[in-house]
């Protein structure tokens, strides 16, 4: 009996992390995020945080790729300050959520991060590295490196005035960040 429980009990785990957890980057999911939103009351800020040209990085450099750019921002996203909680909030775009903060509250947090992401390039792992480290060290010799420059554009919004409920803010945050990829991208815009 005490078998069994101790099986459920690890399935019930194992699915709730599937449930509320992204896989890929580990921060937590979309549903994550809809279960938080039920929760507020009173003030709070969203920011909308969206990685910039993803799709030229997974063209020219696959998916393997592109799946160590997504970790890599999402940790940054994740180390944000302010109180602020990330979520996958799906593809490329995370959701940042600031429960009792204001635009202005967040935004220096937010800026932080996005500036992270931009002085932290992704360096390429050379062709011909090894996926283990060999026992006896190699010649030296000369290899290239390449990095991607990554950014991040960034669009916030906060309760209160004309939206009613949080998926109106996430509206608003989501606008915000459209019109910080018109404005030439790696920038934040609130709305």
């Amino acid at each position: 009996l005490a078998g069994g429980v101790i099986l459920l009990l690890a399935v019930l785990e194992k699915a709730y992390r599937f449930a509320y957890r992204d896989e890929l980057t580990q921060v937590p999911s979309r549903r994550a995020l809809a279960e938080a939103l039920e929760t507020l009351r009173g003030q709070y800020a969203v920011a909308m945080v969206d990685i910039d040209h993803f799709k030229a990085i997974n063209d020219a450099y696959g998916h393997a790729v592109g799946d160590q750019v997504l970790r890599k921002v999402a940790a940054h996203v994740a180390g944000v300050g302010g109180g602020g909680k990330a979520f996958r909030y799906g593809g490329e775009e995370f959701a940042v959520l600031f429960p009792g903060r204001t635009r202005r509250e967040v935004v220096p947090h937010l800026q932080s991060m996005r500036n992270a992401v931009h002085d932290d390039p992704f360096i390429l792992r050379h062709w011909t590295r090894p996926s283990k480290k060999p026992s006896k060290p190699p010649k030296p010799r000369k290899t290239t490196t390449e990095t991607i420059k990554v950014t991040v554009s960034v669009g916030v919004a906060e309760s209160g005035g004309a939206f009613d409920g949080p998926h109106e803010v996430i509206k608003a945050a989501d606008a915000a960040l459209y019109r910080a990829k018109e404005a030439g991208r790696n920038c934040l815009v609130t709305g």
